[in-house]
């Protein structure tokens, strides 16, 4: 009987490749959304305790063909330097009525198309799928049916919101902005708290103050309908201590600057990974 939870309604086998941090972030989304453990097939050879575990509840690891045979899609979530290798591998597992969902970074349709066929859609997620919070970019195939992409958007969706695009040519720079673009956050954390030690803050203290100063901030963001610019204005007092750091931050050259040419960097590197 249908519901109105769409991984309820998943009826075929889904065979995830990968289930490193991204791919076991994933799965575990699925199964906590409520996708039928026995509905599952785990590729990886080198299973985490926590994915071993799953065998338990009915999840099948690593299967051959004779075991699984053809499935409904295949998520593939391996490291995009061993897609051509793995890949080889996965094909048998594909027929004409697979739809192969990737989230390999520069791994194009046409590169999926010809190593494992099916009906290919290439997504892009990020790290903070693992609590739920993430943001997926996905673009389909032109043989991709109506119910693949629903099916496609259900297991996406299971780890946080879901974009479709229609030009794959976007893919790079959304690689470039939330594929890649928690480590920047991380980052400013990271050196928020070393210039608070600079100026005399304990370690410890420094560290806490970054991290819970970027995490509220983030939280704040989300739940926000204000645009970003109107709330660092907020926080902006004419001739105050933020307009003194802002003052360097947005000088020249400043963030924005430095922001412009690290996405580039990233993008350039993903159309890189695709050849």
């Amino acid at each position: 009987m249908a519901t109105n939870n769409p991984l309820q309604n998943i009826t075929g086998t889904i065979l995830l490749a990968g289930a490193g941090k991204m791919g076991g972030a994933m799965l575990t989304g699925w199964l906590s959304g409520g996708l039928d453990p026995r509905r599952v097939a785990v590729i990886e050879p080198h299973l985490a305790p926590e994915i071993s575990a799953l065998a338990a509840k009915g999840v099948v690891l690593n299967p051959d063909v004779s075991t699984a045979g053809a499935v409904e899609t295949l998520v593939v979530a391996v490291k995009p330097q061993m897609f051509r290798e793995a890949g080889a591998r996965l094909k048998p597992f594909v027929s004409d009525k697979t739809s192969v969902v990737s989230i390999m970074a520069g791994t194009t349709i046409a590169a999926l198309q010809e190593v494992c066929g099916g009906a290919v859609v290439r997504a892009m997620p990020n790290t903070p799928a693992a609590i739920g919070r993430g943001i997926t970019v996905a673009v389909a195939a032109n043989d991709v049916s109506a119910a693949q992409r629903a099916v496609a958007d259900a297991l996406l969706r299971a780890t946080g919101s879901v974009e479709w695009v229609e030009d794959e040519g976007l893919m790079d720079a959304v690689t470039a902005v939330s594929g890649s673009g928690p480590a920047y956050v991380f980052l400013l954390a990271e050196e928020l708290a070393r210039a608070g030690v600079e100026a005399g803050l304990p370690e410890a203290l420094a560290t806490r103050l970054a991290r819970e100063t970027v995490a509220g901030s983030g939280e704040l963001l989300h739940q926000s309908e204000l645009p970003s610019a109107t709330l660092r204005q907020n926080v902006t007092s004419p001739g105050g201590t933020t307009a003194a750091a802002l003052g360097v931050l947005m000088g020249e050259p400043g963030l924005r600057d430095l922001m412009i040419r690290a996405v580039a960097a990233a993008t350039q590197r993903s159309k890189e990974l695709a050849k």
